[in-house]
């Protein structure tokens, strides 16, 4: 483990002790995790809508796919580190507590934690960071609430990874205003998906066409609707 730095020197300079490239790699994902904490919690004030476009930026920023990291610490640290980064939160299969602190993501060898339940409410996660999703192979349970970015192509997306399609049990899709029928029906390639909630989705029109094509493509599926 990395030697501790002097807080108010590292955190407001970044200024770093004489490290190996690895060591020095540890703490600007540390600090950056910091940074995108605190940003995440400036995003729920009532900012004006000149600073939409800074925003947008930002969470490009933030979910930018690291394809380096992801061969460095593997898929499910890559993720684990995408996700808190962008104010999501992720449990590890055999345990309870959800990992919600990017700077106290468990260490360990690199293969032990595997990404079980995602819940990405209030999160900035958006399609461009879907990449990271790609390599990870035990995911059951995905919770996708008040998700401004999330749209259509990111469930399409979804849906056409081979190891979601395999490992993902339970859907719940909650609050996503840019989502609509078109998204919703893709989610028809997780053949194993036993349970689907999909509540306050104001682009989802067609209702009676969704029940017919899930009934039809996945009959086991437990669809429940809370659509206007």
């Amino acid at each position: 483990m990395p030697g501790t730095l002097n807080q108010s020197y590292s955190e407001t300079f970044c200024v770093y002790p004489i490290l190996n490239h690895r060591d020095l790699a540890f703490y600007q994902m540390m600090l950056f995790g910091k940074i995108s904490q605190q940003l995440c919690g400036l995003k729920k004030l009532p900012w004006s809508c000149d600073c939409r476009y800074f925003w947008g930026w930002l969470n490009a920023v933030f979910n930018k796919v690291d394809y380096e990291r992801i061969k460095d610490v593997g898929p499910d640290r890559a993720a684990s580190e995408w996700l808190l980064r962008c104010g999501a939160m992720v449990r590890y299969h055999g345990q309870e507590r959800w990992q919600k602190d990017y700077n106290h993501l468990p260490t360990g060898p690199l293969d032990k934690y595997k990404i079980q339940a995602i819940d990405a409410t209030d999160s900035c996660i958006m399609s461009i960071g879907f990449d990271y999703m790609e390599g990870l192979q035990h995911v059951e349970k995905i919770r996708l609430c008040k998700c401004h970015y999330i749209e259509d192509d990111c469930l399409e997306k979804l849906g056409k990874l081979e190891n979601l399609q395999k490992s993902v049990l339970e859907m719940e899709i909650i609050s996503c205003g840019n989502v609509t029928d078109k998204g919703i029906i893709a989610l028809y390639h997780l053949r194993n998906l036993k349970y689907l909630l999909l509540s306050d989705l104001p682009g989802v029109r067609e209702k009676e066409n969704l029940i017919r094509a899930f009934k039809t493509a996945l009959p086991s599926l437990e669809l429940k609707l809370d659509l206007k």
